[in-house]
């Protein structure tokens, strides 16, 4: 059931009735993200910041950390000291360079995330087990497929519109 701003985008423009659905699921997702700050007690960016480190595969300090958000260094430091005094994130020592400092979650830091996030994924897992292995198994495929092209996406150069002549 399309919702409001679903409905207007309708309007707008055509696509699959499995990638309005998807939108929908990313929308949701932002939303989650705001709920999960609040529950936390910290700003959006410092969830944010949180899910980059535990995505990332290569070790980052601050200012990489930063980078990754589009902030610059003194605001990437204010959110990491924001970080390292609530207990979520730790300084430590690049294991191979020591000059440099990375960044870790704690274990703090993570358990709460999953204390939050945990019963959210249970009920996922529900609705996975409802569809049965065969549906199942087409979802997975599809989501698959889609952040195969997410990443192509954000590899490809950028699109700009046409602009009129001024």
């Amino acid at each position: 059931m399309p919702d409001e701003i679903e409905s207007r985008e309708r309007t707008r423009w055509e696509a699959a009735e499995a990638t309005w659905a998807l939108w929908e699921v990313m929308r949701g997702a932002t939303e989650t993200g705001t709920v999960l700050a609040e529950r936390l007690g910290l700003p959006h960016n410092d969830v944010r910041a949180l899910s980059i480190l535990a995505e990332s595969v290569d070790p980052l300090g601050p200012v990489g950390l930063g980078n990754r958000l589009g902030m610059r260094s003194a605001s990437a430091t204010e959110l990491v000291d924001r970080l390292e005094r609530s207990g979520h994130v730790r300084r430590v020592r690049h294991p191979h360079d020591r000059r440099r400092v990375i960044l870790e979650i704690t274990g703090t830091g993570r358990h709460a995330v999953l204390t939050e996030l945990g019963p959210l994924l249970a009920r996922f897992d529900r609705v996975a087990d409802d569809l049965g292995p065969e549906r199942s198994a087409a979802v997975v495929a599809y989501l698959r497929a889609i952040a195969a092209e997410q990443r192509a996406y954000r590899g490809a150069p950028a699109v700009s519109p046409d602009r009129p002549d001024a």
